[in-house]
């Protein structure tokens, strides 16, 4: 998203022509095996990475070892009076120390060798948060062994060979992807008689609704909201405009929502031409109860921005923590990647030390919209940048690394082999873009720490009809979603 559109002729040129355990893995001779009731198994890893007097949030991941599974119900007990506040990617229920969390319907199938993860938010008595020490799925103590079948069958022979490899969770090495066509379109109100685009898109899948927010241009930038529990719900579902809500009127572009755990709150971040800027809600169903904005840097832009950002822009900001530390990115259109820091108990205050976290001599490179994700599973963190291509076009690079400090290694990062661009993207219904841009992954959680699970890749992004040309801010943009189709899992 850039700021002052409306200045930018050079742009308008470019765009109009535009940790599960390791399991041992059995193989079955060449024979005929007789239908048989599931044979059970499972594992299951929780954890409690952020905890905090009176509460917590925890993951938790299930690896099927038995037959395959179409829907779940893991259960468990707590210990120490935890109770359940919020969860995600689960339907979860407590009665007493009882837990319930059962599958929802993007996640009911784990084969045999899959895992399924979720997550929660919960509260607890101070810091006392002892891990469950017992898991049930579907009935069955998951022992991290496979347990008899229900029924008899005939004997057969089989083989058996192990392997140290895990059953899946690694990024590939390149991507492809399939696209929908437009999800969600401009739709002018009374107030706004006028939407040229959607566009810079942020979205968490929560409570059983996806909930987006995006850009919009109409006299000027502001932001919407919309939700729905499908994506097939997409197109019709309400949309409403932030400037009618405490977010206020005024320049406000390309937004990232997220649930800062320790807070208890959600967090929208936003540009507003001068400075990185949020509002905060406990409650992301709600438009109307965001808060007024706020700014990240008190000074507004650091001095290491101001010495490099020549005749660009500072633009999208990127918010993503770790255990101790939160970090805010940000670009400046001028071929530079910039990093600021504060402490998680400090957070949304203090960012400082702000570093280039990369370049390149060639701003079309590495040029804005940039995010950064935790792998689920891994030691392991995703960037990636928009770039303008040879053709105009806009499409996605990406880098690893064991921390968000970087350094990062390029994993596809060349025209030849992109993240995401025209030529690794099938469009089944047609090709109703040329252009992948700003966009955001679907993630496993809703939390500051911005977890994907490498084995379900989506991506929301914004395209365009690749005839249209004229104003940048004007241009139709529109969003789809991505979805991987060489998962390495």
């Amino acid at each position: 998203m850039f700021l002052a559109r409306l200045l930018r002729s050079r742009r308008v040129g470019l765009t109009a022509a535009a940790a599960a355990p390791l399991l041992a893995m059995s193989a079955l001779a060449a024979v005929t095996v007789p239908p048989a009731a599931a044979a059970p198994g499972c594992s299951v890893t929780y954890s409690a990475p952020s905890q905090w007097d009176g509460g917590f949030t925890a993951n938790v991941s299930v690896t099927n070892i038995g037959d395959a599974v179409d829907g779940w119900t893991l259960t468990w007990s707590f210990g120490a009076g935890q109770q359940v506040t919020q969860a995600w990617n689960a339907q979860v229920s407590q009665s007493g120390s009882q837990v319930t969390a059962r599958n929802v319907s993007y996640n009911a199938a784990i084969p045999t060798g899959g895992k399924v993860e979720f997550g929660f938010n919960g509260s607890s008595s101070g810091t006392d948060n002892p891990n469950p020490t017992a898991f049930t799925l579907n009935g069955t103590l998951c022992t991290g062994d496979v347990g008899p079948t229900t029924t008899t069958t005939t004997t057969t022979t089989t083989t058996t060979t192990t392997t140290g490899t895990p059953p899946g969770g690694n990024l590939p090495s390149s991507f492809r992807w399939s696209s929908s066509g437009a999800l969600i379109s401009p739709r002018p109100d009374a107030a706004h008689p006028n939407v040229y685009s959607v566009k810079d898109p942020s979205v968490v899948y929560y409570n059983g609704k996806y909930h987006v927010f995006a850009s919009v241009y109409t006299t000027g930038y502001n932001l919407m909201y919309t939700s729905f529990t499908d994506w097939s719900q997409a197109a019709s579902a309400p949309q409403y405009y932030l400037d009618r809500t405490p977010v206020g009127g005024g320049y406000k572009a390309a937004p990232q929502v997220f649930y800062f755990a320790p807070q208890h709150l959600w967090y929208l971040v936003y540009q507003t031409g001068s400075n990185a800027s949020y509002s905060t809600t406990t409650d992301i169903s709600n438009p109307s109860s965001w808060s007024a904005p706020k700014n990240f840097y008190a000074n507004g832009m650091p001095q290491i921005i101001r010495d490099n950002i020549g005749k660009g822009y500072w633009v999208d900001f990127w918010t993503v923590c770790d255990d101790a530390k939160c970090y805010l990115f940000s670009s400046d259109d001028n071929g530079h990647l910039y990093r600021s820091e504060t402490t998680t108990a400090q957070f949304p205050n203090g960012f400082t030390n702000t570093v280039i976290a990369q370049q390149d001599s060639n701003p079309n490179r590495l040029f804005e919209a940039s995010n950064v994700y935790k792998v689920a599973g891994k030691n392991q963190w995703l960037l990636i940048v928009e770039a303008i291509g040879s053709d105009n076009r806009r499409w996605f690079r990406t880098w690893t690394s064991s921390a968000i400090t970087g350094p990062w290694s390029p994993l596809a990062a060349e025209e030849s082999n992109p993240f995401a661009r025209a030529n690794n993207v099938t469009f089944p219904s047609g090709q109703w873009t040329r252009d992948i841009s700003h966009g955001e992954m679907i993630r496993a959680g809703v939390d500051q720490t911005m977890e994907i699970d490498p084995c379900r890749l989506r991506f929301l992004y914004q395209g365009m009809d690749p005839n249209a040309g004229g104003e940048y801010n004007k241009l139709p943009w529109k969003l789809g979603l991505l979805t991987q189709t060489n998962s390495t899992c």
